[in-house]
């Protein structure tokens, strides 16, 4: 079964430090965290307001516990057989939100409702050969991009970095 701390390294190669680019809709990061993501994690941990300086000192240990939680979790990707399947499914969901399960959901044609169930998990584990699907996965993250560039011309300005993250993706057994 996929293991978080295989994905861990290749996520934060993308995603550097603090950064608060006017054209990002997910407005301040810190290593790929927005504000927003981040408030609702301290908020849960008890602390009432978080301030972007906050946000600037997120620590590694915070940094896990959102991506395990809040991402590789909304997969229940501990349940994924191959690795590189649960790799590029949540970097997807990571970088895109829901999109980055419900596309794959279409795709499995299972219920595209973005809730990671036993019927997306079984058809996801069950589907021959998974090289096949990675690459299906691949290629519809390639389409959202482009979809998203057309829908929003700012996105352009991310289209190649986006788009080279996604080659990073390799399929293994």
């Amino acid at each position: 079964m996929a293991q978080v701390e295989k994905l861990t390294p290749l996520i934060l190669k993308w995603e550097g430090g603090f950064v608060n680019d006017p054209d990002d809709l997910g407005g301040a990061t810190n290593k790929g965290v927005t504000l927003k993501t981040y408030q609702t994690y301290r908020k849960a941990k008890g602390h009432p307001v978080t301030t972007i300086d906050d946000l600037k000192k997120l620590t590694r240990e915070e940094w896990t516990d959102i991506m395990k939680g809040s991402y590789w979790n909304r997969w229940k990707a501990d349940e994924i057989k191959n690795q590189s399947i649960a790799n590029i499914l949540v970097d997807w969901v990571w970088a895109s939100g829901i999109y980055g399960i419900k596309i794959p959901q279409e795709i499995l044609e299972v219920t595209a409702d973005g809730i990671v169930g036993k019927n997306t998990l079984a058809a996801l584990n069950a589907y021959e050969p998974q090289a096949e699907l990675f690459g299906r996965i691949k290629q519809a993250r390639y389409d959202y991009i482009e979809r998203i560039c057309e829908k929003r011309p700012a996105n352009k300005k991310f289209r190649n970095g986006w788009r080279n993250r996604i080659k990073e993706f390799k399929f293994s057994e």
